[in-house]
């Protein structure tokens, strides 16, 4: 029994010095590194309200500050101390029925969330329009149907943000 033992820790010690050898050997680096080149040290983010659906401007305000740290490794700052700024516009979002109780009631729909991307990084300006896509089930209730809607929202602005950063990370590496 203890020599199976020793002989997986052997196998898993040798795939694990195999990965960071891999990785090492291949110039491989973190997403986190590359962004933190290309955006620098300091980013200013602006979030833009969509006049008709102002509730959803502070998650994204908070998705987008904790993507900036977390993921990107600087923090935000105000406009004149920032090296680069990221300015966020929701375009609103539509909503498409996918399936139908007995009832002709909506049980399952696809939400459509468009948003504006406009970087200034010390590497040039950019701008991306980015429609993420979330599928939800929905329940035949109106209080319920209001914070599904909401929710499918912030689901889909997620996603956009997520495909955000995958932008950005090519942006990046393409610059380096």
């Amino acid at each position: 029994m203890k020599e199976k033992r020793n002989r997986l820790l052997m196998i898993h010690y040798s795939l694990l010095i195999v990965s960071v050898l891999l990785f090492t050997a291949c110039g491989y680096k973190p997403t986190k590194a590359t962004l933190h080149r290309f955006f620098g040290e300091k980013v200013y983010v602006q979030v833009d309200v969509d006049p008709v659906e102002p509730e959803n401007a502070p998650f994204i305000k908070d998705a987008i500050n904790t993507m900036i740290y977390q993921r990107f490794g600087s923090v935000v700052t105000e406009k004149k101390e920032a090296q680069s700024s990221i300015t966020v516009r929701y375009n609103g979002s539509d909503f498409y029925p996918l399936s139908y109780d007995t009832n002709g009631y909506i049980t399952r729909y696809r939400v459509s969330v468009r948003a504006d991307f406009a970087l200034h990084t010390p590497h040039g300006k950019a701008h991306k329009q980015i429609v993420s896509v979330d599928e939800a089930d929905i329940q035949a209730s109106a209080l319920r149907s209001s914070g599904l809607r909401i929710e499918a929202i912030r689901k889909g602005m997620q996603k956009a943000l997520d495909q955000f950063l995958a932008y950005a990370v090519m942006r990046g590496v393409l610059k380096n």
